[in-house]
């Protein structure tokens, strides 16, 4: 039986935090392919990214396996041709990824001695995807009229009632205060502005009855940029702020709430400049912080034939879809592949007793309203676009979709469809 009565902590990184910024610039490479694809006439459908970033001070290596349209490739400055290394491979055009990676640095604000989005030092070492990899996702593309996944692997999606975006309470607040503060940071106005880029936040609940019940734990670690600040200080400028991310779903502080704010004192040095970052760390971050499983695949910096990424978005997707047609409180779904191979080998639901339906009824109708293969699941949520810059922080699910096509796995367009699908299962 599942314990009713205990407290619940969830941790949330902001886009400034080291890792972040690997994330970012990873994702960035990711948009940026498939912007140049739409515009250069080649299939998005051919499209492959896997790209990884490290980051430390003022400097910043990319490194992978791509496949881009001819714009990304270097050519050679007398005969204008492809430029070729010496086993006759096509050579990516470096500048290009550079200036993503700038952009990306300096939209998250950091203009500091240690790490600056002009004087950073940019290393590009990305080559070509090995054919080894690419023919699990090509041949069975030419075999079946559809993709193999990219890998094999577990993927687990989740949804609750816990907060209005169907996500569990401690994440939800957690993302909602850094998000605030980096919004309050680019305005521009007030002492906010003299926060820095980099932050962590994280917030314990008291779980009542099996509910939210009130936040018992706040702690919150902020670079500032005048060193002249004290805890004390940081504290009066981001607690209103903490208050807002709070009240936004209706939850409240406990009287007796702990507050630590840059519990150390002091934090100036900060970003990549104060620890190194790599790509793919903060995964439960990127999740349902603790709150649900995770198949241990990173997202940032790959395209969608990775079943670690569209895989996880599409098991979210079908898990809030139960959730909000109203045949669980709690659903989980767990989807496994293998590489070269379409369809899923398992589905797996759990509704955690509070469904309205069986777990198996649910698992027959998943199966019917999607086609969870790479190629049915990018094609149901429209996943070969650039949409995934702003997926790098706070989050990849409890987000609102948008009209470019994000976050297009947060819609609930599908609740007619399952609970017919269940009904037919039943």
């Amino acid at each position: 039986m599942a314990r009713k009565n205990y407290l619940f902590t969830s941790e949330s990184v902001s886009e400034g935090h080291p890792d972040k910024v690997c994330d970012r610039i990873s994702d960035e490479i990711v948009d940026l392919v498939y912007r140049e694809a739409k515009k250069s006439g080649m299939d998005p459908w051919k499209v492959r990214v896997a790209c990884e970033t490290l980051a430390t001070t003022n400097r910043v290596v990319i490194a992978g396996e791509v496949r881009v349209p001819e714009t990304l490739l270097k050519r050679d400055k007398k005969t204008g041709e492809i430029a070729k290394d010496s086993q006759g491979n096509p050579l990516i055009n470096p500048s290009r990824f550079r200036s993503a990676a700038r952009r990306a640095i300096r939209a998250i604000g950091y203009e500091q001695d240690g790490f600056h989005w002009k004087t950073a030092k940019i290393d590009v070492l990305l080559h070509g995807q090995s054919p080894d990899i690419g023919q699990g996702v090509d041949n069975a593309a030419d075999r079946q009229g559809e993709e193999g996944a990219g890998d094999q692997g577990i993927m687990f999606g989740y949804a609750c009632r816990e907060t209005p975006d169907l996500m569990p309470a401690p994440i939800y607040y957690s993302h909602k205060i850094l998000q605030l503060l980096a919004d309050a940071r680019k305005s521009g106005k007030g002492d906010a502005a003299k926060l820095g880029p980099d932050a962590k936040a994280q917030v314990t609940v008291r779980y009542v009855d099996g509910e939210p019940s009130e936040v018992t734990e706040i702690v919150l670690s902020t670079q500032h940029l005048d060193a002249s600040w004290n805890s004390t200080k940081v504290r009066q400028v981001v607690e209103p702020y903490i208050h807002e991310a709070l009240s936004s779903g209706g939850i409240k502080v406990a009287e007796n709430c702990n507050w630590y704010i840059n519990p150390t004192g002091k934090f100036v040095i900060g970003g990549p400049d104060g620890d190194a970052g790599l790509t793919g760390r903060k995964i439960i971050v990127d999740t349902y912080g603790g709150a649900a499983p995770h198949g241990g695949g990173a997202f940032s910096g790959k395209d969608t034939t990775k079943v670690d990424r569209s895989a996880a978005y599409a098991a979210r997707y079908l898990a809030k879809n139960v959730v909000a047609a109203n045949l669980a409180e709690r659903c989980t779904i767990q989807l496994s592949y293998a590489i070269g191979v379409a369809q899923p080998l398992s589905v797996y639901v759990d509704l955690h007793g509070t469904g309205r339906v069986s777990e198996e009824e649910v698992e027959i109708a998943i199966r019917e309203v999607m086609d969870l293969s790479p190629t049915g699941i990018r094609r149901h949520l429209d996943l070969n676009r650039p949409i995934y810059a702003k997926t790098a922080a706070y989050g990849h699910f409890g987000r609102k979709a948008s009209r470019d096509g994000s976050f297009s796995w947060e819609r609930t367009d599908l609740v007619k469809t399952l609970k017919q699908a269940v009904a037919k299962a039943a």
